[in-house]
């Protein structure tokens, strides 16, 4: 017998099972009234009222439906309410800026566009032939109880369930084609490498529209744990949460592990610890943390870390690394040091390291394809493996260590930055000649963008000028932090510039050039 998978049963199960448990607890700080806490089935009845609608819309299987949202119930919804019923989401992340979320509507094809009405006025000019602010207004025409949806009669487990655009190497994001079989299989085996369970409080802080929240939303969906939203990874909140809500599972970058740890201070109990101390498990990804950061938060947090690394288009999960038997006799340190890699393959993964030094997978949880963009496909999946664009290690147990990045994307608090997105909006500028933007260590963010800048001759142009310029044309987390003028930038015989020439003195007396 085969019967397809898709992603809506995570959903069906926890409605069936514990249909009466809360399984959500909406974020009470945002500028629409949140949805409160949720039942599973009540949940589910807001996604059946969801697909309903898509139906009244006329919009068809395979048609795309996106979304640009903080972390809410709405968001978590439309996930099993655009997908389950053979629609596409494309979650969008909500901090982009309105030319660049506009181009991801057009490429996409949207049909419908949902925004969080905290992003309504900065994103006025970007609309779709179905246009909705998400709050109580719009949930009487998208979460109406009085009806049902068709049912998706030739569901397939092959058809692209989401698209989640990644910044890449290029200028312009491509759109990642996950399907129903990379989601499903992703989230069993993350939720399953992670010890996912029904008595699980989950805090929202990985963002949804990363990788669908990584696939944790479904997860602990199918799971029956209860998801307790987080619209801002903010320290101090998390650890209220925490405390508040009995919270046993977080994930995040590295830069939310540090915004913790700085916050742990202030909410110490002399009595009881650091909130969630023995009980909480964090996944981290997005960036390989320094060790010290690892032993951190078993030190001070009293946390279980645990490291995976991935890519948007493996759905995202390749290696999980955590805590083993062995490494019980460790101390903190010796622990943190095996914890720093990236780890081995999960259940079905294959990884292997090309000639080239890059890391290469094959997996059900690698994509389908870039959208509209064969040629890029092709190439990331050339040989039958995909083609990662980092370079690693894999030693005698199968562990990753990833050591340098292939691809000229700057990871910065667990987002990409296409280093030849800043490039191009830097030559825009009257007096620059040309650019290099480089990845350079940070202690808070892991790496931040750095502008090595090249001006016209006898033109000029501050520091803080070229930052703002940058700043007026993208999201403010891909502007550089710093510039560096040069006179001259360096290249090879056939005049490509030489990044990692560029990056080296900054990066020296380091083991791997990620940090």
């Amino acid at each position: 017998m085969h019967i397809p998978l898709n992603v809506l049963d995570f959903l069906d199960r926890a409605e069936l099972v514990y249909g009466d448990r809360i399984g959500v607890v909406d974020e009470p700080d945002q500028p629409a009234t949140g949805w409160g806490a949720l039942t599973w089935r009540e949940v589910a009845d807001r996604a059946r009222a969801m697909a309903a609608c898509l139906d009244a819309l006329g919009v068809g299987r395979g048609e795309r439906v996106a979304i640009v949202s903080h972390n809410s119930a709405r968001m978590l919804t439309a996930l099993f309410g655009v997908s389950g019923w053979g629609r596409v989401v494309v979650p969008i992340n909500f901090r982009l800026n309105a030319e660049e979320v506009g181009y991801i509507v057009r490429h996409a094809g949207a049909s419908v566009l949902l925004v969080d009405s905290d992003l309504d006025e900065a994103l006025a000019g970007v609309t779709a032939p179905h246009r909705f602010v998400l709050g109580p207004e719009s949930d009487q025409v998208l979460f109406r109880s009085d009806r049902r949806p068709e049912p998706w009669t030739d569901g397939d487990e092959g058809a692209v369930a989401s698209i989640n655009y990644t910044s890449g190497t290029t200028a312009r994001p491509k759109g990642v084609e996950l399907t129903h079989r990379n989601l499903y299989l992703n989230a069993m085996s993350l939720g399953w490498h992670t010890g996912v369970d029904d008595r699980d409080v989950y805090l929202g802080t990985v963002p949804m529209f990363h990788c669908n929240g990584w696939g944790l939303v479904y997860a602990v969906t199918g799971m029956g744990g209860r998801h307790v939203i987080l619209r801002k990874a903010d320290g101090p909140e998390i650890l209220r949460r925490v405390d508040r809500h009995g919270v046993t599972f977080l994930g995040g970058a590295p830069a939310v592990v540090n915004t913790i740890l700085a916050a742990a201070p202030a909410a110490d109990s002399r009595a009881t610890g650091v909130p969630g101390h023995g009980r909480v498990r964090m996944v981290v990804g997005g960036a390989p943390p320094p060790t010290a950061t690892i032993r951190r938060v078993e030190t001070e947090l009293g946390w279980e870390f645990i490291q995976v690394y991935g890519l948007t288009e493996t759905s995202p999960l390749l290696t999980i690394n955590r805590r083993r038997a062995e490494w019980d006799r460790l101390g903190p340190g010796g622990r943190a040091v095996e914890l720093g890699r990236a780890g081995p393959p999960a259940l079905g993964v294959k990884l292997r390291i090309a000639a080239s030094g890059e890391v290469q997978a094959r997996s059900n949880h690698v994509f389908a394809g870039y959208w509209q963009q064969p040629e890029a496909s092709a190439d990331a999946l050339a040989g039958g493996w995909f083609h990662t664009g980092d370079g690693g290690t894999i030693d005698a147990a199968g562990y990753v260590s990833i050591s340098d990045r292939k691809k000229d994307v700057i990871i910065t608090g667990g987002e990409n930055v296409s280093s030849i997105e800043v490039e191009d909006v830097l030559g825009r500028h009257p007096a620059v000649a040309e650019a290099a933007v480089i990845g350079v260590p940070d202690a808070r963010w892991g790496e931040t963008v750095m502008a090595i800048v090249v001006l016209r001759p006898g033109a000029a142009a501050t520091e803080a000028e070229l930052i703002a310029h940058c700043r007026a044309h993208l999201a403010h987390y891909k502007a550089p932090t710093s510039v560096v003028l040069r006179d001259a930038l360096e290249r090879t015989a056939t005049g490509k510039v030489q990044k990692f020439k560029l990056r080296a003195p900054y990066w020296e007396g380091r083991d791997r050039l990620v940090s």
